[in-house]
């Protein structure tokens, strides 16, 4: 279920859910400390620490973003994906993990325990999560060259607003 937060994602929507109680206890324990000392890969750690399941960060504001992720919620029957806003406090420290500046929203980024995906590597992370078929499309995009992938992600991405809108609110999904 979305729940809009009006002016952004800085707070959270409290839903249960299935796998682990209310989502604002997993991610208001992580207070962000001085992001030059900072391990970030320790400092989200606690984020797997009770679900293993990876985390696919979106553009909360964005329509085609929001889009994607209910697609993608559609599709993944066994619910293995979390999601979160890249916009939320969670979001910026996991961007953070990922390498990624903590204000950086131009690509989906999947999160996994040990590694994290971006641009095109991780939709076809996220398709090989979901139902059939599209675990083996993206055996097939793989083999579709890596800048020739992100070429096509990045000129989507970089038009998404102009082309799909975005909101004033900030969507939010129950993991």
């Amino acid at each position: 279920m979305a729940l809009p937060v009006p002016g952004g994602c800085a707070r959270f929507a409290a839903p249960r859910s299935a796998h682990g109680g209310l989502r604002t206890a997993i991610f208001a324990t992580l207070s962000p400390p001085k992001p030059d000392k900072v391990n970030w890969v320790e400092a989200t750690s606690s984020f797997f620490e009770r679900d293993s399941r990876p985390i696919m960060l979106y553009d909360g504001v964005c329509n085609l973003c929001n889009g994607g992720v209910k697609f993608v919620r559609d599709n993944d029957r066994n619910r293995r994906v979390r999601y979160e806003a890249l916009q939320s406090e969670a979001g910026k420290n996991l961007l953070r993990r990922s390498g990624r500046a903590p204000d950086d929203i131009s690509s989906v980024v999947l999160v996994e325990k040990d590694r994290s995906y971006i641009k095109s590597n991780a939709v076809l992370k996220i398709m090989e999560y979901i139902g059939l078929p599209f675990p083996q499309l993206a055996f097939f995009l793989q083999f579709v060259p890596q800048f020739v992938r992100d070429f096509a992600y990045d000129n989507v991405a970089i038009n998404r607003y102009n082309i799909f809108g975005r909101t004033d609110s900030c969507e939010l999904y129950d993991n």
